[in-house]
């Protein structure tokens, strides 16, 4: 039998203080992202370097922790954290490092969007990844990685050249094309199933001032700009990033006042390029569409752009996230849209499609584990309020909605980053289709005994 699991026998080679459950920050540093969600682990360790990292996975194999690995801190499910367990917490670990001439970026698991927006913006290059600048990286990339330049230039892991892990037997190794391809592969959408990524390597691209911002219609016309947008993306320049919306306008500023909590679907759009090309692209927008509410596109900083909905989505609100991945946006999947999205129960509450095309679909289903090369949209519906009372409602909007559009989406599975911890291992596997059992064979040569499993878990 082991000994009794104590503070006391933890190796002292940690640059910064373990957190255990009477140091005076732990109520504030277990607190998650999303506060639907309540976990109380036995220690978190912050990491301050690769070496930390190292030694909390060797502790938790050789003491049989349940073990959970946080890295910007953004996870919807609440898988950086868990109960009774360790928590490796790299959130300390913020360097990026930037190459102008290659233009290949360095990141830490612990960066944020905003990290390393900010960083490469100063050269006038940029990573593609998400749309909020308060997203960890690490996680983003490991599922997938979308946003405002994906059609242009492909997922996140497309854009990855090599990561540095900590595998479960605590030796830390590189994964590239050419070293451990296969767990390479498997980083590129599997998750956090196979190690503690600590590093990326990523390749940027031009990105300094945009066209871009939201334009928002009335709900009323949802089910006809919804049609129109399934007819116009596929022949738009790969240089226009477009996700469709049905929200709330929330009542704040920079808000006009005057449609402060009108239901309404937006279209919020990205055109990378000069302003007069991106008004241009956008023409068609304002030539066949009713008249919007609001017109809010203006030519802007391209980190502005990823910062401007932050104030909204502080930590601490309460989320519930349904996803799907959509083959095809049928007449009778949009009225059901429209239906269910004029119901939102909050003025955070959300339906987002993302488009999967252009660059995304040039890569083949195989080339990595990410399992949705094929379709044409992520979707996802979340359940958004700062009241923890509303929880209960936020879930069952979220899960009705769901419920409507998901028959119409044979796929059958979702954006790992956009499933809760409810989903079950039939959407897991549906998630990654033809892409599973290879993932099952990784995972039984990189991670056998299972320690990395507080994920949307591939079970070796």
């Amino acid at each position: 039998m082991d000994k009794p699991v104590t503070s006391y026998d933890f190796p002292d080679r940690l640059r910064a203080s373990l957190i255990d459950q009477n140091h005076p920050v732990y109520e504030e540093a277990r607190g998650l992202y999303n506060a639907m969600i309540d976990k109380r682990p036995r220690w978190i360790i912050p990491c301050a370097e690769v070496a930390d990292v190292v030694a909390a996975v060797n502790y938790a194999r050789e003491k049989h922790l349940l073990l959970a690995i946080r890295g910007g801190g953004h996870n919807g499910p609440g898988f950086g954290s868990c109960d009774g367990g360790m928590v490796i917490d790299m959130s300390p670990m913020k360097r990026v490092d930037i190459d102008p001439t290659t233009r290949t970026v360095r990141v830490e698991a612990g960066c944020t969007q905003g990290d390393v927006d900010r960083a490469t913006s100063v050269h006038g290059l940029a990573v593609p990844a998400g749309i909020v600048a308060t997203t960890g990286v690490a996680g983003l990339t490991l599922g997938g990685g979308t946003g405002h330049l994906t059609r242009k230039h492909g997922l996140t892991i497309d854009n990855l050249l090599a990561a540095e892990v900590v595998l479960a037997d605590g030796s830390v190794v590189t994964a590239s094309e050419d070293e451990h391809p296969e767990l390479f592969w498997a980083l590129r959408g599997g998750g956090g199933n196979f190690g503690v990524v600590t590093r990326f390597i990523f390749q940027a691209h031009p990105a300094k001032d945009v066209y871009a911002g939201p334009i928002f219609f009335d709900i009323a016309d949802a089910a006809e700009i919804m049609r129109w947008y399934r007819d116009f993306l596929p022949g738009a320049p790969r240089e226009l990033g477009m996700f469709f919306g049905i929200k709330t306008v929330p009542s704040c500023d920079p808000f006009p006042r005057e449609i402060w909590g009108r239901r309404i679907c937006a279209l919020i759009s990205c055109y990378n390029g000069a302003e007069e090309d991106g008004i241009r692209a956008m023409q068609p927008v304002r030539d066949a569409l009713p008249k919007p509410l609001m017109d809010g596109m203006v030519q802007m900083p391209f980190v502005d752009l990823q910062a401007l909905f932050d104030p909204l989505l502080p930590k601490g609100l309460q989320w519930y996230w349904k996803g799907d991945y959509v083959d095809e946006l049928s007449d009778a999947a949009i009225a059901a849209h429209a239906e269910h999205g004029s119901k939102t129960p909050s003025e955070l509450s959300l339906m987002h499609l993302y488009p999967i095309d252009g660059a995304v679909q040039d890569v083949a289903p195989d080339a990595t584990a990410w399992g949705a090369r094929r379709a044409r949209w992520s979707m996802v519906i979340a359940g958004i309020d700062p009241d923890p009372t509303k929880a209960s409602e936020l879930r069952r909007w979220a899960s009705e909605y769901w419920a409507a559009v998901h028959k119409h989406n044979p796929h059958g599975g979702a954006y790992i980053n956009f499933m809760m911890d409810d989903e079950g291992e039939a959407r897991v596997r549906a998630a990654y289709g033809t892409n599973y059992e290879r993932l099952v064979s990784v995972k039984r040569k990189y991670d056998p005994a299972n320690l990395f499993r507080v994920n949307h878990n591939i079970r070796p």
